[in-house]
């Protein structure tokens, strides 16, 4: 059979390993500058990362690979394959010195996933160079970036959370379906094993993206039944039950009923069909989500999108497949935004698998094609480079602004950002990622195709080093240090107690901050501001149970450490205590309680009608 045009073409284009190895380690290179620098310098951010740090560290110690558990409870909310993760960072030896906050082993899984995510996109567009046009190693690049430097990817990729893991064995699966279907159905094992991790990492959700993704792609190529014979997802499945069941069915035979209620209940089918907590957005919520994801791109994906739809009717011959994987990228990204939009739960977080998509349509976007009107990708590349310079203006003007914000952890942030300079070398970035971007819109050279977006994407990778990870150092200092050195004293009490005694109990009231329990490495019993926290905690303190911790009668231990904020220490119920006050550390107050007097308020609001409900069944305490 003869070889069609655009086989020649893309025979012509065709890297050499060698090539392709030159580009892949320009991408880890700059995927690792991106991902990993400072990565360790910051504590975590309450109120979720300590959770998931805890529970990995957890795991390490005790030598329990199975149960996530965090603050002596059982933590069901999401699968383990984060927490191993998590958990191999801290068994190394000596983490402790060259890992002082306990921040490198939590965020690395979300880091390494993101920079896996940047390879497989490169190495994607290198292997099959129609996607460059003649600049397939820039067009890599370019793509890789455009995924990386999104600001939800930014944000996630230094969180120690399960969604940047979620996004990058996603974005790894999915890519290998498309690859295997390109290939005529070769080693399509691959992209099951890894969707089988994308269970590990988040749930059943990761199914449930790929079926839809395939479906979608499916019906545009008018082709199921070849990538049905191509994908074998029967085969498939049974590969990732394979990987992911067996850690789902011991989970379920030890802990049983809670497990299931919280996991498959609460987690994932009430989310979904219910608002958990007080996350009610409407139903548009990811329009927005989606326009901001993407900036400042956001034409070239608007662009992208508009290409695929204009051009579906031209794609559904299977033979033809020069654009495939622009479609299949909006398959992809259209699949996230029609389950997530449907579920009552939304989340910013929630658009985070649909950032690689995202990415491979800005970037495709700007391929030259005779069907394309290059005109369009010229006022596209134009208007990009006009939203750069909206937001630098935004960010010159950043003077009146910045004093409205009003944080009551954070008092201190406006007047230290603005001392700081931070936000106008964010403002240079942005301003010379415009003007690079008027430069080359003005040059129009769409032949150079997407690798003209590397000249706008230097600056932004600049603002990520020069900028953004020293703002979230700033924001660091201002809002966790302080509970870190609420905790260093805690740790330095406890070291004073006599041996034989036990140490005196824990809690927290007014505001939960789970990063006190990671870094006392205490148990700790949070509560909120209400008369009836203040009946809890005092029979907390005495009768709660847990795993390696009860409460302690007050005759062994008369008094206790409790971290309350200004604002809850303000209320009526808590005033009068007569507490030993052991330090002032931002908004948080460290006291030493004399438990009789807190038993006697207790006694007094029971006598007004006050209750405690801490024994009331919740399927999640965090």
């Amino acid at each position: 059979m003869p070889l069609t045009l655009s086989d020649r073409r893309n025979h012509a284009q065709q890297l050499s390993p060698r090539q392709r190895r030159r580009g892949l380690l320009l991408i880890l290179a700059l995927g690792v500058l991106v991902c990993c620098w400072q990565l360790g310098a910051t504590g975590l951010v309450d109120e979720t990362p300590p959770l998931f740090a805890a529970a990995g560290r957890a795991m390490a110690r005790t030598g329990d690979w199975l149960t996530p558990r965090v603050n002596g409870l059982p933590r069901y909310d999401k699968p383990p394959l984060v927490y191993w993760l998590m958990g191999l960072g801290y068994v190394i030896r000596g983490h402790g010195q060259w890992d002082p906050l306990g921040t490198w082993a939590a965020r690395l899984p979300s880091a390494l996933s993101t920079v896996a995510a940047m390879l497989m996109l490169g190495d994607t567009v290198m292997r099959h160079p129609h996607c460059g046009d003649g600049t397939p190693r820039r067009t890599a690049l370019a793509t890789a970036l455009a995924f990386a430097l999104s600001p939800l990817v930014l944000i996630w990729s230094r969180t120690a959370v399960s969604d940047a893991l979620l996004c990058g064995t996603l974005a790894l699966s999915l890519l290998c379906q498309w690859r295997c279907d390109r290939a005529g159905g070769r080693q399509w094992w691959i992209a099951w094993l890894l969707l089988g991790c994308a269970v590990l990492a988040k749930g059943p959700v990761a199914v449930v993206l790929t079926g839809l993704t395939l479906v979608l792609f499916g019906f545009i190529r008018r082709d199921v039944v070849g990538l049905w014979s191509h994908l074998r997802p029967l085969r498939g499945l049974a590969l990732t039950a394979l990987v992911s069941l067996p850690w789902y069915a011991a989970e379920l035979l030890v802990e049983g009923e809670p497990f299931w209620n919280s996991f498959f209940g609460y987690h994932n089918l009430q989310r979904f069909t219910s608002v958990v907590n007080n996350h009610l957005q409407p139903w548009w919520f990811f329009g927005p989500v989606m326009l901001v994801a993407a900036l400042p791109f956001t034409p070239l994906l608007a662009l992208g999108l508009l290409q695929v739809a204009r051009g579906a009717g031209r794609w559904s011959a299977p033979g033809d497949r020069d654009e495939s994987l622009q479609v299949f990228a909006a398959c992809w990204l259209l699949a996230v935004l029609l389950l997530f939009t449907t579920a009552a739960t939304k989340l910013p977080s929630y658009w985070l698998p649909a950032t690689p998509a995202a990415a491979l349509l800005i970037s495709l976007s700007l391929l030259p094609s005779p069907l394309r009107s290059r005109h369009t990708q010229w006022w596209a590349w134009f208007a990009c480079a006009g939203l750069s310079a909206v937001l630098a203006v935004g960010l010159w003007l950043s003077h009146l602004w910045i004093p409205l914000i009003r944080d009551p952890e954070m008092p201190t942030l406006p007047t230290e950002l603005l001392a700081s300079g931070l936000v106008l070398r964010a403002a240079v970035c942005f301003s010379v990622a415009a003007v690079l971007g008027v430069v080359l819109a003005w040059r129009r050279q769409p032949d150079e195709g997407p690798a003209t977006m590397l000249g706008m994407q230097g600056p932004l990778l600049l603002f990520q080093l020069v900028a953004l990870v020293p703002m979230i150092d700033l924001g660091d200092r201002v809002r966790q240090q302080p509970v870190r050195q609420a905790a260093a004293e805690i740790v330095r009490q406890g070291q004073r107690a006599p041996a034989p005694s036990p140490q005196e109990p824990v809690a927290m009231v007014g505001v939960m901050k789970p990063s006190l329990h990671f870094y006392t490495d205490r148990v700790v019993v949070f509560e909120g501001r209400s008369k009836s926290a203040l009946v809890n905690v005092a029979e907390r303190l005495r009768s709660e149970q847990r795993r390696q911790w009860s409460g302690v009668p007050i005759e062994r231990m008369p008094t206790a450490l409790v971290v309350i904020d200004a604002g809850t220490a303000a209320q009526k119920h808590w005033q009068g205590l007569e507490p030993q006050l052991l330090g002032r550390y931002g908004i948080y107050r460290l006291w030493r309680l004399d438990r009789r007097r807190l038993e006697a308020r207790a006694q007094q609001l029971q006598a007004d009608g006050v209750r405690s409900d801490w024994r009331a069944p919740r399927p999640e305490r965090y």
